[in-house]
């Protein structure tokens, strides 16, 4: 991510534009740079104006105490006030990466803290979903750590956000885990990976999308499927790269699976 996002700060509406461009029908903007269009009036007319949803939002902050810190509760509070306004939406928690020490107590801590936060949420009608990710100083990016986590949600209140870039990254087979924890699947995140050092432009890695998505079909899987290149093209051209998502899909990847 782009200066941990930062970069794209108040430009949301600009990559609405450039998700309708490309064919996209919903979008998952980062919480802390949505800018100006956190007001949901002005979100709403956005996302009407280019026919794109909004299809979760990605709430990404450190929790790293054994409870949330103030500014933590704010920033949640406020996520999910917005998505009040859009139903069917979800929250899509993230937790930054920041090390891997003291790893048992704060996988814990982590859990924790995404439960309650998801509960104060569904509390309000927004569905939630938690979303591990691989960076070398994440505490949620290996198969031990996917087991501790994922079996240690509340399931009445969060799901899961398997990226199968991130999985790969992590060591493990995506559809082989998406297979063991298919019960807390709600939303699904598509990036690639080559390994080279990690993530590629989406279709020149080695992340089997034709059989994931086979799979995800024969589920009856309704949710989203967001497209989260993170490919190095994405760092210099991310509008080109969102542009070749959508012509990557439509061109190669649905008429393989259809």
């Amino acid at each position: 991510m782009n200066n941990n996002g930062l970069t794209h700060v108040n430009r949301l509406g600009h990559m609405i534009d450039i998700t309708a461009q490309a064919g996209f029908a919903g979008i998952e903007p980062i919480f802390n740079w949505m800018g100006d269009l956190p007001d949901p009036e002005s979100l709403a007319k956005k996302l009407n104006e280019q026919g794109v949803e909004l299809a979760a939002i990605a709430l990404a902050l450190d929790w790293n105490g054994t409870e949330e810190t103030e500014q933590e509760r704010y920033e949640a509070d406020r996520a999910i006030a917005l998505l009040k306004h859009f139903p069917g939406a979800l929250l899509c928690t993230v937790q930054k990466p920041t090390g891997r020490h003291d790893l048992e107590i704060r996988r814990q801590n982590l859990v924790n803290i995404v439960n309650r936060v998801s509960r104060r949420a569904v509390d309000q009608g927004i569905p939630c979903s938690f979303h591990p990710n691989s960076p070398h100083s994440s505490i949620t990016r290996t198969e031990e750590d996917y087991r501790v986590i994922l079996e240690s949600l509340d399931a009445s209140v969060t799901g899961w956000t398997p990226d199968v870039g991130h999985m790969i990254n992590g060591g493990m087979d995506p559809l082989t885990k998406m297979k063991e924890y298919a019960s807390l699947i709600n939303l699904v995140h598509f990036k690639d990976w080559n390994g080279e050092p990690e993530f590629a432009l989406l279709g020149k890695g080695k992340v089997d999308f034709d059989g994931i998505t086979r799979w995800l079909i024969e589920q009856n899987y309704s949710g989203w499927i967001i497209c989260e290149d993170e490919g190095p093209e994405a760092m210099d051209d991310p509008d080109g790269v969102t542009l070749h998502d959508g012509r990557w899909v439509y061109e190669t990847l649905l008429p393989s699976v259809l």
